[in-house]
């Protein structure tokens, strides 16, 4: 049995467009091209793909045909910079990588901007918390990601990246407002602190630190890295703030740390293991940069 390679790319585009139509317009096909090419593959195999939804997502046997498709891609590039072809006649490959916000606020952009200088590359980034950014590997939505995982995604390596470190921080006149008496348990289930969102736990394992259980405790949500911090320095409420974030976004005295221990978030780069030159470039220019910006 073969799986045709334009019906594979067919299933990676659905997925990727959210529909059977965007992925008509993607791959410059007719709607009914599209849905033919799906069903003759389902048939072939005997699986369901797609669940035809809004939008529409992979089923496991679809998230493999979506591995499949873009691992050909990567390979089918490589192939063409091997023929020592020109920049203007290789073909631009969409890479999809996933990597948790903090670190895309803070150190993650730059070595990607220098490699898209210099290749024919279209960065997709998907944003998620690093507890959970190997799951869309495992799905087949990224090549690689930043995840806090060091025990390998099944067909992927793991390379050590170093430790983002978060500190609670509050602005002055936040401290004097609501800890006057110091940075007491008493006082830590009064005042308000900002969450990143539901699953974000760095704030309830410093409360757990200081005996505090964050139940309870009021809070706001502010989904966003940048935002975050600033939500921190208006005064909206206490919050952990990750170290490279501090010099970039805040003024000397706007911040000050409450205590406790630093958070430490080992960061992990996961990547399919699979033969590329792109994709090790890759992993090679995001561990640079890291070993430049991370703690060890």
């Amino acid at each position: 049995m073969r799986i045709p390679l334009d019906s594979a790319t067919t299933v990676a585009a659905i997925v990727d467009a959210g529909s059977l139509d965007q992925a008509a317009r993607s791959l410059n096909i007719t709607p009914s091209a599209v849905s033919q090419r799906l069903k003759s593959l389902e048939e072939q195999l005997g699986r369901v793909l797609i669940v035809r939804g809004r939008p529409a997502t992979a089923t496991s046997a679809g998230e493999a045909i979506v591995r499949l498709a873009r691992q050909l891609a990567l390979i089918e590039h490589d192939a063409l910079i091997g023929f020592g072809l020109d920049e203007s006649d290789r073909s631009r490959v969409s890479v999809p990588l996933a990597v948790n916000a903090d670190s895309m606020a803070t150190w993650f952009l730059p070595p990607l901007a220098r490699l898209a200088r210099d290749r024919s590359i279209d960065f997709d980034l998907h944003r998620d918390d690093q507890n959970f950014t190997a799951r869309l590997l495992e799905s087949g939505t990224v090549m690689a990601a930043v995840t806090s995982e060091d025990t390998p995604v099944s067909g992927c390596t793991v390379t050590g990246l170093g430790v983002l470190t978060y500190d609670a921080m509050a602005t002055p006149d936040f401290v004097a407002r609501w800890f006057p008496g110091g940075v007491t348990a008493d006082a830590l289930r009064r005042a308000p602190f900002v969450d990143f969102d539901r699953r974000d736990s760095l704030q309830h394992g410093w409360l757990a630190a200081q005996g505090v259980d964050e139940r309870g405790i009021p809070r706001h949500y502010v989904p966003a890295s940048h935002d975050y911090a600033q939500a921190v320095q208006l005064g909206l409420g206490w919050g952990m703030v990750p170290s490279l974030q501090v010099p970039l976004d805040a003024r000397p005295g706007i911040l000050q740390p409450l205590g406790g221990e630093t958070i430490r978030v080992p960061l992990y780069w996961q990547q399919w293991n699979l033969r590329s030159e792109l994709l090790d470039t890759i992993a090679t220019e995001i561990a640079v940069e890291a070993a430049r910006v991370l703690e060890r």
